[in-house]
């Protein structure tokens, strides 16, 4: 029983960590389709404020990921 239990928390990370991306990705799904109104007339200046935007989301989406992830392995290996 001892044997197996290090891979049982692994396989539950895996688990823990598909789903979490899974439904992060779900998440932004629904924010984006919210968002996703067209603006007649921008300028190019707009639309590149909008990539950054856009950029520094998702970085701090991964961070928030990444962050729960380390959560969940380091109140496993407690």
């Amino acid at each position: 029983m001892d044997d197996e239990f290090p891979e049982t928390v692994k396989k539950c990370l895996d688990i823990l960590e598909e789903n979490v991306e899974i439904l992060a990705n779900i998440e932004l799904d629904l924010e984006n389709e919210k968002e996703n109104e067209l603006t007649p007339n921008m300028e190019l200046h707009n639309l590149y404020d909008m990539t950054e935007d856009v950029s520094e989301s998702i970085k701090l989406k991964n961070a928030e990921l990444s962050f729960t992830r380390r959560q969940a392995e380091d109140s496993l290996n407690l």
